[in-house]
């Protein structure tokens, strides 16, 4: 088992069908592995911190404006407060992708803003550019816009797109951010081998729903 991947992965499980006992088993799972996080859906968040309040060194993750991004700034600042509220101290948002396209920054800082200013002294902020549907020039336009606008972290992926993290996005990414700001790879992260060329390339946290698997040197053929 490799310790020092499990202390980089966020344990993810976001299916809309998640029951109680499966983001139960996903906390214990955390706990034992000694994995950087949980993440669930804002909904499941007070169960996750539950089940964790006696692990401080595994944190409790969510998801804001998730998977489409396309709610307004206001919402996702009220969706952030309230997950924070609940527990959350990593809030992973998903940006304007309509927005991003029209080239309409203004709006896209403003509505990453809104989630940093809300999380502010109280959680980690990770911004989700969704790298599969953007260009390569819109990919390190919104890497900088989320590091103006105060984000801790830019992530590759929702995993519910068309497409997961890549080597490449990882490189473009890191250099678009330097090197004070966090890189995720989420996506198609399933095996230790996919998780070492993510790192290597780059990234400082892993998004996977494989985080069990990729520890103990196995490959997974969950989607996320």
């Amino acid at each position: 088992m490799s310790e020092k991947f499990a202390r980089m992965i966020d344990h993810t499980l976001l299916k809309a069908n998640a029951t109680e006992s499966d983001i139960i088993k996903l906390a214990e799972e955390a706990k034992e592995y000694s994995f950087a996080s949980v993440c669930v859906n804002p909904a499941w968040v007070k169960t996750a911190a539950s089940i964790l309040k006696d692990a401080e060194d595994v944190k409790v993750c969510t998801v804001i404006g998730f998977p489409l991004g396309a709610s307004t700034p206001e919402v996702k600042a009220f969706e952030t407060s309230n997950a924070i509220e609940n527990g959350a101290t990593e809030i992973d948002m998903v940006i304007n992708i309509g927005a991003m396209k029209s080239k309409d920054f203004d709006l896209v800082e403003r509505d990453i803003h809104a989630v940093t200013e809300a999380a502010k002294g109280k959680a980690l902020t990770k911004v989700i550019i969704e790298t599969c549907l953007l260009t390569e020039e819109e990919k390190v336009k919104a890497c900088e816009l989320a590091v103006k606008a105060g984000a801790d972290y830019v992530k590759t992926s929702t995993g519910f797109s068309t497409g997961g993290a890549t080597v490449e996005d990882i490189k473009l990414m890191r250099n678009a951010v330097g090197p004070e700001i966090g890189v995720k790879a989420s996506g198609g992260v399933r095996s230790l081998e996919d998780a070492q060329s993510m790192v290597e390339a780059g990234a400082t946290r892993i998004g996977a729903s494989s985080g069990v698997a990729i520890v103990n040197g196995l490959k997974s053929n969950t989607d996320y």
